[in-house]
C-alpha cells in the first residue's frame, strides 16, 4: 500500500472501525441504484399476470427492498445507521437489453444526514432482487441477478456523481 494513502476504516495499527463522521454537517443526501432479474417468459408472464404460486412478486419485493435499505448497517458491517427520509422502490417488468425478459428495479433513497446513502440504495436493488428470485425459483432456477449499480448521488461533502456522466 502507498505511503500516501490512507485507509479510512483501518485505524493505525489494521483494526477496522467505522469512521467518525460526528463533525460533519447533515445535509440532504440522495442515492439512486438501478438492477435487473433477468428471467425465462414464463416467469415474467406470471408476473404480469398476477399468477406467481408464491403471490405478488412485486409488491412483496418492493416491500423487501424498503426493508433493506433500512437494515443496510446490520448487513454492511461499516456502515452508519441512518434516519432515512424515504425509500423509494420501482419494479418494471418487461423486456430490457434486446429480447430478455426481465424486471428491472430502481431503488430512490433519501437522509438529511452527515454521509451518503448509495450503500442504501444498493442494498434496497439486491434485497428486491434477491426476492423476485426467492419467489419465483420454483419455476426457473437460472434466474439472473445483473448490473446492480449506482446511477446517482447527491449532497454531501463531495460533488454530486451521476453515471451517465462517467466514461
Amino acid at each position: 500500500m502507498p505511503k500516501d494513502l490512507k485507509m479510512t476504516h483501518f485505524d493505525q495499527r489494521g483494526n477496522p472501525r467505522m469512521v467518525d463522521v460526528g463533525d460533519k454537517e447533515a445535509t440532504h443526501r440522495q442515492a439512486v441504484a438501478e438492477g435487473f432479474v433477468y428471467m425465462s417468459q414464463a416467469c415474467l408472464d406470471a408476473i404480469q399476470g398476477a399468477s406467481a404460486k408464491k403471490g405478488d412478486v412485486l409488491m412483496t419485493a418492493q416491500l423487501a427492498g424498503i426493508q433493506g435499505a433500512k437494515r443496510t448497517s446490520d448487513l454492511i458491517p461499516l456502515c452508519h445507521p441512518l434516519p432515512l427520509d424515504g425509500v423509494d422502490v420501482e419494479i418494471s417488468p418487461g423486456v430490457f437489453h434486446g429480447d430478455r425478459p426481465a424486471c428491472r428495479i430502481q431503488s430512490r433513497v433519501s437522509s438529511h444526514w452527515r454521509t451518503g446513502v448509495e450503500m442504501e440504495a444498493l442494498t434496497a436493488v439486491m434485497a428486491a432482487a434477491l426476492t423476485v428470485y426467492d419467489m419465483l425459483k420454483g419455476m426457473d432456477r437460472s434466474i439472473q441477478i445483473d448490473g446492480v449499480r449506482l446511477l446517482s448521488k447527491t449532497g454531501g461533502r463531495t460533488k454530486d456523481w451521476n453515471a451517465t456522466l462517467c466514461p
